[in-house]
């Protein structure tokens, strides 16, 4: 797989891209059969979209006789890495122990995920700080130190 970083794509585009990466070889006529089901759209908005993940070089063509082969060209995994660091880049880094509580919340967990959970906190309590600093520029956040006064 590539690993230099992908531009963002639409949640439309994603749903394409979860049907490669769960098949990792598919025809745009396989791809059409699956998203139909759930999404409901046209064939020939399901084409542009594919036409787009290609143009942004998330997903490689492989002519194959009359059809075309699509598989990714960028991982799932580090997908869901750059889209959870992009979404944490928008954040104070003092909402982002809060945001991942809420998100932890809200999600259908397994047991064997919050085994791998609580490891993980407990590799962290190690690296822990008593304050976790602001990331922001005055005004952009509620904190004390970056109130705007304009």
């Amino acid at each position: 797989m590539i690993s230099k970083i992908k531009p963002n794509i639409s949640d439309a585009e994603w749903e394409i891209m979860r049907v490669v990466w769960a098949n990792q070889t598919v025809t745009s006529k396989q791809i059409t059969e699956i998203v139909k089901e759930k999404m409901n759209w046209k064939q020939a908005t399901i084409k542009t979209l594919i036409g787009r993940l290609v143009e942004k070089e998330m997903l490689k063509t492989e002519a194959v006789g009359n059809k075309y082969l699509y598989s990714p060209l960028i991982s799932e995994e580090e997908s869901l890495k750059s889209k959870t660091s992009d979404f944490f880049d928008h954040l104070c880094n003092r909402k982002v122990g809060t945001t991942i509580a809420d998100l932890v919340r809200e999600a259908t967990l397994s047991h064997t995920d919050i085994q791998m959970l609580e490891e993980l906190l407990q590799q962290k309590k190690a690296e822990a700080v008593d304050v976790v600093p602001c990331n922001c520029i005055p005004g952009q956040c509620e904190c004390q130190n970056h109130k705007h006064n304009g």
